[in-house]
């Protein structure tokens, strides 16, 4: 039972007639503690390296070097990419396109003696022909559909480089239909291609022909069709027929489809026709890449400099070096990359603004906008925004819980130098056995000694103890309390 003696505790401590025992030991506390010590110190140690890696450690010079980076890069933006049909790395995508569309169709049999574009588009056209073709030219879609040759890759549904353009692309040749959206309403063509056939001897073997159809006629339309005059029309930007996918999805399932849908999907498919298809999003990725890399080209250099500088050339490992400059997973890098696309996006969005005043002659020219508005650098910007909030949220988490193992680790410190006084104090194993020394008669005077000494250590006041055989005479005689 824990009893309070002179000022002091006692923790369950139990007496009988010839020894004592604490159902605790005080060693086994100790021992308690110091290994509930350890385990939060490696806590500790834990928390700080994860603080380590979501924390910058940038200086003045790497915030000066990724703006710089993303001021280049937002120049090569402005004056090399520009919009669709003014822009010189537009044109170099332009024939990469090309000679992809020549080496996919020589893959697929084609006979290269004849090296023109439109022989290779041609060919994979038949070889991988699709019910969904239709281009409005002559026939009933040019008035029922709006189509044409320079809409029809947009508004056909099959046509679109999305999971929901090869939902539709599968549809369409199982059913030996064609969907395209117009006008905000999703129109369904039946029996589009009689003398279309799907291969296949069952279920399995024909969906994995139809998806091969689709990919197959994407690649075959990146650069045009084969009867295009000049640059032709490719497929859609992925970033842009999400507007198709959303009326279609609305129109499924019953959803009014709203002004700001129509809207969205009209720029779309104005911008488009003015040749902003994957190609030109393509020439829009290459300075946000060029950005990408030299800002961690940069990271990296200034800290294999720096590397070579401060260690020891016998110190010198593969290992270390590359934890010191590794561009990619730790937080500075990242930061600054974060610095370089904001200013890109910054010079890029003030110059598809002002172009677009320009253009619109005093009124603003949406088009002219998002011509030039480099979705890729602003898509990259977010994604580099969201980091940095997450990582702000983990470097909140990661201080509030070093904080609280720092104040843990003072309070077990405090609580093992408690003990070890205590354990001081109480280290009388030798001293307790006067117990069995009065049980010797001829040791009861080293038994006294044994139990002065013992009653000083427990603080037991002076006038208290019994010293030798006189004050024990005493004691029992009468005089003593």
């Amino acid at each position: 039972m824990t009893k309070k003696i002179n000022g002091c505790i006692v923790a369950n401590l139990d007496i009988n007639k010839t020894n004592y025992s604490f159902s605790t030991s005080i060693i086994d506390a100790l021992n308690e503690a110091e290994s509930e010590l350890q385990d939060v110190e490696g806590q500790i140690k834990e928390s700080t390296e994860t603080l380590k890696k979501v924390t910058p450690e940038c200086d003045k010079i790497d915030y000066v070097l990724a703006t710089t980076s993303g001021a280049i890069c937002g120049i090569i933006d402005v004056f090399l990419v520009g919009k669709p049909g003014e822009s010189p790395i537009g044109n170099i995508t332009d024939e990469w396109f090309e000679n992809r569309t020549k080496d996919f169709a020589k893959l697929c049999g084609w006979d290269s003696k004849n090296s023109s574009t439109a022989s290779a588009i041609g060919f994979l056209e038949r070889k991988f022909k699709i019910p969904y073709d239709q281009r409005g030219a002559g026939d009933a879609a040019s008035w029922v559909f709006d189509l044409s040759p320079k809409n029809h890759h947009f508004k056909s549904l099959a046509h679109n480089p999305s999971l929901v353009g090869l939902f539709f692309s599968i549809l369409d040749q199982f059913t030996d239909s064609s969907h395209f959206v117009t006008g905000g309403e999703l129109i369904s063509l039946q029996k589009a291609d009689n003398k279309f056939e799907l291969k296949g001897n069952n279920v399995p073997s024909k969906f994995f022909c139809a998806f091969v159809n689709w990919f197959g006629h994407l690649i075959s339309d990146m650069s045009g069709a084969s009867g295009s005059k000049g640059r032709g029309m490719g497929i859609p930007s992925p970033l842009w027929t999400w507007t198709n996918d959303v009326i279609a999805i609305k129109r499924k399932s019953n959803i009014p489809v709203s002004k700001f849908d129509n809207s969205i999907n009209d720029l779309a498919l104005n911008i488009y026709k003015e040749g902003y298809d994957v190609r030109f999003q393509t020439a829009q990725a290459i300075p946000v890449f060029i950005n990408e890399i030299i800002v961690r080209l940069m990271y990296s250099v200034r800290r294999m400099i720096n590397y070579f500088v401060k260690t020891d050339s016998k110190e010198y490992t593969f290992k270390s070096l590359w934890k010191e400059c590794e561009p990619f997973s730790n937080a500075s890098v990242k930061r600054m990359i974060t610095v370089a696309h904001g200013t890109f996006c910054l010079i890029d969005v003030g110059d598809a603004t002002a172009r677009g005043f320009i253009s619109g002659g005093g009124n603003f020219n949406v088009a002219e906008f998002f011509m030039r508005l480099n979705i890729v650098g602003l898509g990259r910007f977010t994604i580099s925004l969201y980091g940095e909030v997450k990582r702000k949220s983990q470097r909140t988490e990661a201080q509030e819980k070093n904080y609280y193992l720092k104040r843990k680790k003072v309070v077990i410190e405090d609580y093992l130098r408690g003990l070890k006084i205590l354990s001081e104090i109480y280290d009388d194993k030798d001293l307790i056995k006067f117990v069995d020394d009065f049980e010797k008669s001829d040791m009861y005077i080293q038994a006294f000694e044994k139990s002065v000494k013992l009653a000083d250590k427990r603080m037991v006041p002076n006038d208290k103890i019994l010293r030798n055989k006189d004050d024990i005479d005493d004691y029992f005689g009468g005089s003593g309390e």
